[in-house]
């Protein structure tokens, strides 16, 4: 069976399927990810070499996901979305067999900071990381690779800014996100609840943006945030 015709046929019931297809595992992805593209006339997916073993009605589950986003649908309450909701039900399930491979020793004791403070210690320790010089993502938990990372910009600061940020994404890691036709929530208001019982949030918050301004007023800006600042600027200037 060619999992993307029959993905789209489930999706779009209405529509011809005009185009060649083409499937890839590799192992370049990262942990369950995979991407989509249309080149010419053919609808080309790359999978993660994990995703090779799983239920197939699962993988036309993602591939629905990953068509959605190739099309742009916009009125999506026609869509079924049966295999949809059991791809991100095996989303949520993945943290529970994925290894831990990353353990950098300065986010696993702000890891283990508040996961005594505020969750009993109860929470199962993620991958934990850095990511780049971002002053856009400020952390991140990615779903695929039960993975919390955290800007480097933060690599030197206060402790209670790093736990803030790191209790943020325990959180996501918590609660999960919610699914409903075609749309995904993951700042609920049970997540938004939470969040502002960190004790000192609004002196946490206030210290980010100085933290931030200095971060793009210093010597050692990085070269892909000054750039996207830039354009961004132009584009508000172009648009006012």
């Amino acid at each position: 069976m060619d999992l993307i015709q029959e993905s789209y046929r489930r999706l779009f019931p209405e529509r011809e399927f005009r185009y060649q297809t083409k499937e890839v595992y590799s192992v370049q992805l990262k942990d369950f990810n995979a991407n989509i593209r249309l080149y010419d006339n053919e609808i080309q997916i790359k999978y993660n070499l994990q995703w090779k073993n799983v239920d197939e009605e699962i993988k036309i589950g993602l591939i629905q996901s990953l068509l959605l986003k190739l099309f742009k649908v916009k009125n999506k309450n026609s869509i079924s979305y049966v295999n949809i909701d059991l791809y991100n039900h095996f989303l949520k399930q993945i943290p529970d067999f994925i290894g831990q491979t990353k353990c950098d020793p300065i986010l696993k004791e702000s890891f283990e900071r508040v996961n005594d403070s505020f969750f009993e210690g109860s929470m199962k320790k993620p991958n934990l990381s850095w990511g780049t010089y971002s002053t856009r993502r400020l952390a991140c938990y990615n779903y695929h690779g039960d993975l919390v990372s955290v800007s480097k910009v933060f690599k030197e600061t206060d402790v209670d800014v790093l736990d803030f940020l790191m209790y943020h994404e325990l959180l996501h890691k918590k609660l999960q996100f919610q699914f409903s036709k075609g749309r995904s929530s993951f700042h609920s208001p049970e997540f938004k609840r939470l969040e502002k019982l960190f004790p000192g949030k609004e002196v946490v918050d206030k210290k980010i943006d100085v933290i931030i301004k200095d971060y793009l007023a210093g010597p050692k800006k990085d070269k892909k945030v000054f750039n996207r600042k830039k354009i961004k600027n132009t584009l508000l200037r172009f648009f006012r």
